[in-house]
């Protein structure tokens, strides 16, 4: 007879859950640090993780407990990160509005922009195509390989190409 799926669900007990949280807090933790750079939020999330164990004990799969922390720990890693990339984006406009009212800020702005398209119309051909496919029309390597018929470690080797010329003619990471 065929074992049903939800027989391998259970309810955690106290004690089976404060020994995962013994074994596995400082993998948990070291995995999260390692996404965000930061040991005191990367102690925070692991902790959050644990809550979440804690308050779906009633449906864990004790066989894939692992996997379930590793899950949620990686779930709110990604979403801090993306709160925090929204909440740069954010301030970054906020500088950028006041910045756009400043007269030398538009010279600027405008003489950088001549400049990178120069750099741009400068470029071999190959490694101006690559740069503008992933730049502009937001293409990954693999897509531009298929159009262009070619291997995606040389659409690489291009791009890095293009990136070098950006770096050393204008002397900024794009």
């Amino acid at each position: 007879m065929e074992k049903n799926k939800e027989d391998n669900f259970s309810t955690l007990t106290q004690s089976e859950f404060q020994q995962i949280f013994a074994d596995l807090f400082d993998s948990i933790r070291n995995f999260i640090y390692f996404k965000v750079g930061d040991g005191d939020v990367a102690d925070d999330l692991a902790q959050d993780t644990f809550v979440k164990l804690w308050e779906n004990r009633h449906r864990i799969d004790k066989k894939t407990v692992k996997a379930f922390l590793y899950t949620i720990a990686g779930n709110l890693s990604i979403n801090l990160l993306k709160r925090e990339q929204l909440r740069y984006k954010f301030v970054k406009s906020k500088s950028r509005e006041q910045d756009e009212h400043n007269p030398q800020f538009l010279l600027e702005s405008k003489e950088y922009e001549e400049k990178l398209q120069r750099v741009i119309g400068s470029m071999p051909e190959g490694c101006r195509d690559v740069f503008l496919m992933n730049r502009l029309e937001d293409l990954k390597y693999r897509e531009i390989a298929e159009r262009l018929g070619l291997s995606i470690k040389a659409i690489e080797k291009r791009m890095s190409k293009a990136l070098q010329i950006i770096r050393e003619e204008l002397g900024v990471d794009i």
